[in-house]
């Protein structure tokens, strides 16, 4: 494989190789040369731009986490708008149909990369982490919006959120939830926080 061959922008395009392997053969199979394969270029093209394979698993971490953070701006526009529960289950089905789900069986499966994300991040999973911080804004957004009632416990409604989706997902790569299911799952988790008069369906 040819080694002088510039790549551009080398570091998603090898982010993206990793996925692709993370979603089809599982944490085991995600080797640094099973990333480079993948991606079409020389082993060393990885170890140019990171400093080991845990350190870019780690970045790789941090990017898809980085990810989460963006939708959270798209979502809070959508508050007022449709349904709580549509939106909701819109950004789970989105969120979990991704890569969320591969990154956390990741995490656990290798303790270096876990102990290294554990340096800058002390607590809480990375994407699971800022997928809850963006249920709770954009509860809170509704809730302003009368939406939501004015003494739900947001925080104990994302964790249930996340946590449930996460379940729902996990293991099912092959035959993943529909929106039905997800959608019912939303609608039982927020109907005690949701005025009777609102239709969340």
């Amino acid at each position: 494989m040819p080694t002088g061959v510039a790549m551009r922008d080398a570091r998603e395009q090898l982010f993206d190789a990793a996925e692709r392997v993370l979603l089809r053969d599982g944490p085991h199979a995600l080797t640094s040369r099973a990333v480079t394969t993948e991606a079409g270029c020389a082993k060393g093209v990885l170890h140019r731009h990171f400093d080991d394979f845990d350190a870019f698993l780690a970045e790789l971490v941090r990017d898809r986490a980085a990810r989460v953070e963006a939708q959270a701006a798209a979502l809070l526009e959508r508050a007022g708008a449709g349904t709580v529960a549509g939106n909701l289950t819109d950004v789970l089905m989105d969120l979990f149909g991704s890569v969320a789900v591969a990154i956390v069986a990741l995490i656990t499966f290798r303790d270096d990369l876990r102990a290294r994300l554990r340096r800058d991040r002390p607590t809480g999973v990375p994407i699971l982490t800022e997928a809850t911080a963006m249920i709770v804004s954009y509860l809170a957004a509704e809730r302003e919006r009368g939406r939501i009632a004015s003494d739900a416990d947001l925080d104990a409604l994302a964790l249930a959120l996340i946590g449930s989706g996460h379940l729902l997902f996990a293991g099912r790569e092959d035959i993943p939830p529909g929106v039905e299911a997800v959608h019912h799952m939303v609608t039982t988790v927020i109907a005690g926080a949701t005025p009777r008069a609102l239709d969340i369906k």
